[in-house]
């Protein structure tokens, strides 16, 4: 039992390792200021690609806020196809 044991430790380790090192990285947002002292933040695909952009921000606080807001409803968000 124990030897049984020490080989699903080994499989979780290298399960593990497999799964951080070779998975691609995932998507982030990014906080920056940008030209008229707003705080605003990106979100960018794994492969480097901006693929969100938030609205412009006075403070830092603000900012988080809407990323949290973004986190919190994009993943119930229902797409609507808007006409002209």
């Amino acid at each position: 039992m124990e030897f049984n044991f020490l080989i699903l430790n080994f499989d979780n380790f290298i399960y593990s390792y497999l799964l951080y090192n070779m998975m691609p990285m995932a998507a982030k947002f990014e906080v920056y200021v940008d030209a008229k002292k707003q705080f605003r933040f990106r979100l960018k695909a794994a492969n480097g690609e901006i693929i969100a952009v938030g609205e412009g921000y006075t403070t830092k606080k603000s900012c988080l806020n809407g990323i949290a807001s973004v986190k919190k409803n994009a993943p119930i968000a229902e797409i609507v196809e808007v006409e002209k």
